[in-house]
C-alpha cells in the first residue's frame, strides 16, 4: 500500500461526504447513536462508504466521530469504545478502494478543559486515546480529528494520537463566517499550534461553504509549511418549504479547485450538506490540473489561543515581558506561596500595554509547589491577555505541568548545552509543541568566546534537530553578562549573536538588562546596549516593557532597521496619538470600590471578588448596590467587548464564574433567602441532539443575570420540555440544537407548547438555527450567542412586567 504521507506530495486526495444524514435517511432514529450502527447495522455503514468509494472517494473516513467514551455515555455504550470503534475501521476497509486509505474519525467530547470547564487535560488524553488505542489495533491508515471548536482540546487529542499511535494526523478546527471559532481561536493561531505538535495535515471542516474555508485555509498558509485539507459545507443552510437544505450543488463545490491546489490544499472532502455526487463531481475536477506541489519555507511562530507571534528571520524583534518574575518582588513571591494570581494578572495587562509582545513566567520561589504555580499563572495571564508566553522553569515537571495548560505554542525558557538537560527538555517540547531557548552554556560554565558560545549553540541546535523539533523553533540566547564585572565580554556577547544567526540559521535572544547591574543609571546603559544587539540582528529582548528609555531605544530601532514600515508605530507612539480609557484593574488601582468590583468581573478575577464585596459591604454599601452598580456593569461590559469581538467565550465564561462567586456571597449576606429572581427559564436541547456547549454557556449567564434556570439536559422529548413547562411554571423555555436534521423537533415543542396551553415565551438558538427558521416556527425570540440570549430575554421579560 502507497504511504499516506507520500501520496499527499505525489497528489491530491479525495476525501468522503457527510455521514449522519445517510445514516438517518437509511434507519437512523432520531436521537440515536450513530456510531452503534457499526455493531447493529453495519451493512447500512458500509453501504455508505460503498457510494463514497464509487464516487470517487479515496480517503474513507469512519463512522466513529462520537466515538469517545464521553459521547458514548449518552446513549449508555461507555463500555463498548475499544469494540465500537475497531468495528469501524474493519467497515471502512471493507469498501474503501485499491490504493485508497481509512481515515479514523474523532470528534470533540462535548467538555471545556479547565479553567472554563472542569476536564484536565491529561483526562482528555486518556479519552482520546481509547479511540487511538482501536484504531491502531484495527488497522487505521491515519487519524482525522474534525470539528474541534476547542484548541486546547484538539492539543490533547493530537497529544493522545502521538502517544497511542505512529499514525499520520490530520487536525481541522471550525471557524465561523466572523473567521475565528466559538472559543476565539484565529485560522493562523490554530495552524501555529498544531504545525508545532506535528501533525501532518491542518486545515478546516463544517461552520462554512466552500468560499468560506478558501479563506480560511489562506490565512493558515500565511504561517504554516503544511499539507491543507478542505472540507467544506455544501453551501451554509437555508430554509425552503419548512426545511434546512444546504444549497451548494456539486459543480459549486469544485469552483475553487484551481486556488485550493495553488494553496498547497491535499486533501478535498466535504462535510455537512455533501453527498456522493458532491464527491463524485469534486473528483472528476482534478484530471487535467497540475497536482504538483513544493512545501513553503518553514518560519518561526509562538501562539496563543487568539494570537500569533513571529519570531527569528525577517520579522521585528520580539519584546519579551520580564516582570513575572518574583526574584526581588515580595508581593508576588506572597501570592504564590498563598496561591493567587492577581500579580500575574496584573502584570500580563501591564505589560501588553507597554509593547510586550510575549510574556516570561516564572513561578520559581521557595516554599512554592512550582508545577501548580505555574499552571495557576498560565490560566490568569491566558485569561486576560492575548500575548503568547514564555514559560520559564528549570524544573522539567514544572514545565510539563505549565504546557499542559497552555492554549498555544509557547517557548520553553530554557534548555542547555548540558545533557541532562536536553535530555529533559527537548522531548517535553516535542511532545507539547514548543519552540526552546537554549543558554549557550554546558558543564563549563558560560564560554569566554564567542567561538566557544557557538560551539554549545551548534550542540543545541542539533540536538534539538535529533528530537524532532525543527530549527525555527531554537533560539539561542549568547548570554548578557555585566559589563561591570567583565567588561570584554559584552562585546563577545555580541560578536557570539552574529555568528550564531549567520552560520547557524536561527533566531537569537537576550536578557538585555543583565548588561548594567551593579552600575548606576541602568536604563542609559541597557538601551545603548539593546540598540546595538538590535543592530546586530536580535530577535527576541527580556526586557521591562515598562522601562520608558528601553522602549524608546527599541521602537527608534526598529524604524532604523526598517521594520516599522513608514514609521507607524512610531508615530502612533510619539505622534500624539493617544489610546482609549480604559477602566483601572488590579491591587493599588486609584477608583472607588465599584469601579474596582466592575473591573474584577470584567478580568474574571474569581479568587479577588470575594475580598471586594466583603470592602464594600465592610463600606456600607447594600447588597443591591454592589450588585447593579459594580458586578453588573461588568458583566454588561463584558457583553459589549464579546460582542465586537475583543473577547471570547473563554473570558466570557471566567467572568461569568466571578460574577457567580460574588452572588453566592451577597445570599448569604441576606441570611440564606434567595434574592429576587428575575424570571425562571427552562432550557433544553431538542430530541434527537445530544450537543449542549451552546446550551451550557446560556444556562450559566442566564443565571449570572439573575434568573432562575432549569436545565433538562440533551435530547429531550417535546412532551417532558411541555409537562416540566407546565408544572415549573416558568417564564420562558429556550430550545437547542446543533443538527440540521433536528430542527424539526423544535417546531415540535412551540407547536405541542401552544397546543397544551402554555403561555410562555420560546427562544431557539443553536449552530444551524436562523431568524428566519425561528420566525418561521412561532419562536419568540432567535438568539445568535449566550449573551444576545440574555440580553432579549431580558428585554421580552421586562415588557411583560410592564
Amino acid at each position: 500500500m502507497t504511504d499516506f504521507r507520500q501520496a499527499l506530495l505525489e497528489r491530491v486526495l479525495i476525501l468522503d461526504g457527510a455521514m449522519g444524514t445517510l445514516l438517518q435517511e437509511r434507519g437512523l432514529k432520531a436521537g440515536g447513536c450513530p456510531e452503534e450502527m457499526n455493531l447493529i447495522a453495519p451493512q447500512v455503514v458500509a453501504g455508505v462508504h460503498r457510494e463514497y468509494a464509487s464516487a470517487g472517494a479515496e480517503i474513507i473516513v469512519t463512522n466513529t466521530f462520537g466515538g469517545s467514551r464521553s459521547k458514548l455515555a449518552h446513549y449508555g455504550l461507555e463500555g463498548r469504545v475499544a469494540e465500537i470503534n475497531a468495528r469501524g475501521v474493519e467497515i471502512a476497509r471493507g469498501e474503501t478502494p485499491e490504493g485508497g486509505f481509512v481515515a479514523a474519525s474523532i470528534g470533540p467530547t462535548g467538555r471545556f478543559l479547565e479553567p472554563v470547564g472542569d476536564a484536565g487535560f491529561d483526562e482528555m488524553v486518556e479519552i482520546f486515546g481509547e479511540q487511538v488505542t482501536a484504531f491502531a489495533a484495527a488497522g487505521a491508515d491515519l487519524i482525522t480529528l474534525e470539528t474541534f471548536l476547542d484548541i486546547r482540546e484538539l492539543r490533547a487529542a493530537v497529544v493522545a494520537c502521538k502517544e497511542f499511535s505512529s499514525l499520520p494526523v490530520m487536525a481541522l478546527m471550525t471557524f465561523d463566517d466572523g473567521g475565528r471559532t466559538v472559543l476565539g481561536t484565529p485560522p493562523e493561531a490554530a495552524a501555529v499550534t498544531l504545525d508545532a505538535l506535528g501533525v501532518d495535515v491542518i486545515g478546516s471542516n463544517c461552520g462554512l461553504g466552500i468560499d468560506g474555508i478558501y479563506t480560511i485555509l489562506e490565512k493558515m498558509r500565511s504561517v504554516t509549511s503544511l499539507p491543507l485539507i478542505a472540507q467544506a459545507n455544501a453551501g451554509l443552510p437555508v430554509l425552503k418549504d419548512g426545511q434546512t437544505i444546504f444549497p451548494g450543488t456539486p459543480g459549486e463545490m469544485t469552483a475553487y479547485h484551481e486556488r485550493l491546489l495553488a494553496l498547497g490544499v491535499r486533501v478535498i472532502g466535504g462535510c455537512c450538506g455533501t453527498t456522493p455526487e458532491h464527491i463524485r463531481a469534486m473528483r472528476a475536477a482534478l484530471p487535467g490540473r497540475d497536482q504538483r506541489w513544493t512545501p513553503p519555507p518553514r518560519r518561526g511562530f509562538l501562539s496563543s489561543r487568539g494570537a500569533v507571534v513571529p519570531i527569528g528571520g525577517l520579522a521585528p524583534c520580539a519584546v519579551i515581558g520580564e516582570r513575572i518574575n518574583p526574584t526581588g518582588k515580595k508581593i508576588y513571591s506572597a501570592e504564590l506561596r498563598q496561591g493567587k494570581t492577581a500579580y500575574v494578572r496584573r502584570e500580563a495587562q501591564d505589560q501588553v500595554t507597554a509593547g510586550a509582545t510575549l510574556l516570561d513566567i516564572n513561578c520559581g520561589s521557595p516554599g512554592v509547589d512550582e508545577p501548580l504555580a505555574l499552571e495557576r499563572a498560565v490560566f490568569a495571564a491566558s485569561g486576560v491577555v492575548a500575548a503568547p508566553l514564555v514559560l520559564d522553569s528549570s524544573d522539567p515537571v514544572a514545565l510539563e505541568r505549565g504546557l499542559k495548560a497552555a492554549d498555544g505554542k509557547v517557548l520553553i525558557n530554557s534548555v542547555s548545552g548540558e545533557a541532562r538537560s536536553l535530555a529533559a527538555i527537548l522531548p517535553l517540547a516535542r511532545k507539547y509543541g514548543a519552540a526552546v531557548i537554549g543558554l549557550a552554556l554546558d558543564e563549563r560554565g558560560i564560554p569566554e568566546t564567542a567561538e566557544g558560545r557557538l560551539a554549545v549553540a551548534r550542540r543545541i541546535v542539533d540536538g534539538a534537530v535529533a528530537a524532532g523539533l525543527p530549527r525555527e523553533d531554537v533560539v539561542i540566547d549568547c548570554l548578557t553578562l555585566t559589563v561591570s564585572a567583565e567588561q570584554k565580554r559584552a562585546m563577545e556577547t555580541l560578536r557570539a549573536l552574529r555568528r550564531v544567526k549567520e552560520e547557524l540559521g536561527v533566531a537569537t535572544v537576550l536578557g538585555v538588562s543583565n548588561i548594567s547591574f551593579g552600575l548606576p543609571a541602568r536604563p542609559i546603559l541597557s538601551s545603548a546596549f539593546f540598540a546595538m544587539a538590535l543592530e546586530a540582528g536580535l530577535d527576541a529582548a527580556i526586557i521591562n516593557p515598562r522601562d520608558e528609555r528601553m522602549m524608546d531605544a527599541f521602537r527608534a530601532a526598529m524604524v532604523l532597521l526598517g521594520h516599522d514600515q513608514r514609521a507607524e508605530a512610531y508615530i502612533a507612539e510619539y505622534g500624539g496619538l493617544t489610546a482609549a480609557p480604559t477602566l483601572p484593574q488590579g491591587e493599588g488601582a486609584e477608583c472607588g470600590i465599584r469601579e474596582q468590583l466592575t473591573a474584577a468581573i470584567i478580568e474574571g478575577d474569581s479568587e479577588g471578588i470575594l475580598p471586594l464585596v466583603e470592602k464594600a459591604l465592610a463600606e456600607g454599601l447594600s447588597t443591591l448596590e454592589i450588585s447593579n452598580e459594580g458586578l453588573l456593569p461588568g458583566l454588561e461590559e463584558v457583553g459589549r467587548r464579546f460582542g465586537k469581538n475583543q473577547i471570547f467565550l473563554p473570558q466570557v465564561m471566567l467572568s461569568s464564574e466571578t460574577m457567580q462567586a460574588a452572588f453566592a456571597r451577597l445570599k448569604k449576606e441576606l441570611g440564606g433567602l434567595d434574592t429576587a429572581s428575575l424570571g425562571k427559564i427552562l432550557m433544553a436541547t431538542v430530541e434527537g441532539d445530544i450537543h449542549d456547549i451552546g446550551k451550557n454557556i446560556v444556562c450559566t449567564l442566564l443565571e449570572n443575570h439573575g434568573f432562575e434556570v432549569i436545565d433538562l439536559g440533551k435530547n429531550v422529548p417535546a412532551a417532558r420540555i411541555v409537562e416540566q413547562a407546565r408544572a415549573l411554571e416558568v417564564d420562558a423555555v429556550g430550545l437547542s440544537a446543533l443538527m440540521t436534521t433536528t430542527l424539526a423537533q423544535m417546531e415540535t415543542t412551540v407547536a405541542l407548547l401552544r397546543q397544551a396551553g402554555v403561555t410562555v415565551f420560546t427562544m431557539v438558538g443553536g449552530a444551524v438555527v436562523t431568524p428566519e427558521y425561528a420566525a418561521s416556527i412561532g419562536a419568540d425570540l432567535y438568539a445568535a450567542d449566550a449573551l444576545e440570549a440574555v440580553a432579549r430575554i431580558k428585554e421580552l421579560l421586562r415588557q411583560k412586567t410592564v
